[in-house]
Formats: structure tokens, C-alpha cells, sequence
């Protein structure tokens, strides 16, 4: 299984599109275009912004600074609850495409749940109808628990093709992984390498075992989590995989740490290995993020 994987691997979305398995975030990145351009040398083609981070702009410029093809990035933002609502939907998505500078975005999250029901729908909505225009190409959620998935099934709306949620050895959020599974809903996992609080000896003794270092340790378990059920050769890429994976999002400003955080292939954790890191679940207690995902 994991032996198959690459930088260069993807995941087969809902809708057709493929998602590079390896993210970079960018949230509390002031100097973003710097940082996306050193990811991009580093063999990243996936970057996670958002437009409560204020550096959307800058992601587009690193596009463009790089060299490569928009085709060949995948590039995610998110509306925050504030903006939530149909009209200002529409509007903030009209404005990132302008920051952006691009025809299309390929992934658009609901940031949050906080904006409660009804709004949650009309972003949603308004979002549906982003894509049917074109100007969006994979509709998802952030931070959704299983009801407020459920409500967007109860609407009669097609389910999101994502959700990204805090997903790390210590809050593996064990329902709604296995909700999105049987939805066929990929996951994402921000704070996937813990913030850096990676001193817990289960970590460090398996770092050591692999001459790793622990943020690459839990990158890879991200990685590993799941099964392989097709390989298939794709327009983009020559490794797509039709399967259910964690898509981990690590986030640095730091260039040695930007490649470092790639250099995740070319071992793997066995099954002990994950086990032992599967044991340090404390549930919600284990989180380290907002992870609003029981808001009503």
C-alpha cells in the first residue's frame, strides 16, 4: 500500500477532480508567496489558504512567480462565518477570484459552523451554484461534525466532497472520519504535525527508530492512514489514487522545515508503528485547535 505513495500522488475527489495527498497550509503566514514558492520547489502542488488569512494574493502570486501551470496546482480558500449568507458568498467569492487573479478556484470550504443553519445552507448554496458557474471546481466543509453534514443531506444538496478537520494521533475524531468514509467525503487534516508539542515518548522513540523527526513521523501517519483501491493513470498526474486518506496540511515559513516536511516517502511506518501512535486518542480532549465541531 503505502510503498506506492509519492509527492506526486493524489486523491480522486467526488467530483472528479484529483487532489494532491500532501498540502501546504498557510494559516498565520504573513510572508506567503515566499513560503509557497520554497513548498513548490519542495514538490508541493497543494496549498491550503483561506480568506480569513489575508494571503490569498500572495498564494496567487507564488502561482505565477513558480512557473507552473495553474492546471497543476490545486488551491484551496475558505469563507469564515462572518461572511456567511447567500449574497455575501456569492460577493467573497467574487472577491478572492479577484485577489486571486484566476478564472477558478479549485477547492472553497465553509470555514466554520458557527453562522448556525440557516446561513450555513445559503452558503452553501451559494457555493453549489459557484461551481455550476465555473468559478469554483470542488465544493467543501471545515470543522463540520456528522449533523451538520446531515443537514445539508436533509436540504437535498449533493454532500461536500471534503472536510477538513483537526486530525492528529492525539484527536483522530473517530465518528466523523468514519462518517466521511462511508460518504465518500475526503479528509483533511490540519495541525497535522501537533503545533510542534510532539514530546510524548511514543513519538520521539519512533522517530528515533526511523532517524526521523517527528513532525515527518506524523506526516507519514496521516499519510498511511486508509487503503488503496484503484491506481489509475490521470490526465495530470501518472500516480492518482482512488482510495480514502487522511491529506494532511503542514504548515511552516521555515525553508529547511517546508522540505523537510515533503522528505516523507521514502520510509514507512509499520503496523506497530501505527498502533502505537493510534493509542495516543484523547478525543476532543486532544485537540489543540479551535475544533468547532460540535457547534449546534
Amino acid at each position: 500500500m503505502s510503498s506506492k505513495l509519492t509527492i506526486d500522488s493524489t486523491v480522486r475527489l467526488s467530483t472528479g477532480y484529483e487532489m494532491p495527498l500532501l498540502g501546504f497550509g498557510v494559516f498565520q503566514n504573513s510572508n506567503a508567496k515566499e513560503s509557497v514558492v520554497e513548498a513548490f520547489k519542495a514538490g508541493y502542488r497543494h496549498v491550503d489558504s483561506a480568506q480569513l488569512y489575508g494571503n490569498e494574493a500572495q498564494v496567487a502570486e507564488a502561482v505565477r512567480a513558480s512557473g507552473l501551470d495553474r492546471n497543476d496546482v490545486f488551491i484551496t480558500t475558505k469563507c469564515v462565518s462572518r461572511t456567511h449568507g447567500y449574497e455575501s458568498t456569492k460577493k467573497e467569492l467574487d472577491e478572492s477570484l479577484a485577489k486571486m487573479k484566476f478564472d477558478y478556484i479549485d477547492l472553497f470550504l465553509i470555514h466554520d459552523p458557527l453562522s448556525g443553519k440557516q446561513r450555513r445552507l445559503e452558503t452553501y448554496k451559494a457555493l453549489l451554484e459557484g461551481r455550476a458557474a465555473g468559478k469554483i471546481r470542488t465544493v467543501g466543509v471545515s470543522n463540520y461534525g456528522i449533523h451538520h453534514i446531515e443537514e445539508i443531506k436533509a436540504a437535498g444538496y449533493e454532500l461536500p466532497a471534503v472536510n477538513q478537520v483537526e486530525l492528529h494521533p492525539l484527536c483522530q475524531q473517530k465518528e466523523i472520519v468514519k462518517y466521511c468514509k462511508e460518504n465518500s467525503i475526503v479528509v483533511q487534516a490540519y495541525c497535522p504535525i501537533i503545533r510542534g508539542q510532539t514530546g510524548y515518548p511514543i513519538i520521539h522513540a519512533i522517530a528515533a527508530k526511523h532517524d526521523r523527526d517527528p513532525a515527518q513521523i506524523l506526516i507519514r501517519w496521516s499519510l498511511q492512514k486508509g487503503h488503496v483501491f484503484e491506481i489509475f493513470k490521470s490526465r495530470h498526474r501518472s500516480d492518482a489514487l482512488l482510495t480514502f486518506r487522511f491529506i494532511p496540511l503542514p504548515k511552516s515559513a521555515t525553508p529547511s522545515r517546508i522540505r523537510s516536511n515533503a522528505e516523507v516517502y521514502d520510509f514507512e511506518l509499520n503496523e506497530d508503528d501505527m498502533q502505537k501512535l493510534d493509542s495516543l486518542d484523547r478525543g476532543k480532549n486532544g485537540a489543540i485547535s479551535w475544533n468547532p465541531v460540535e457547534a449546534p
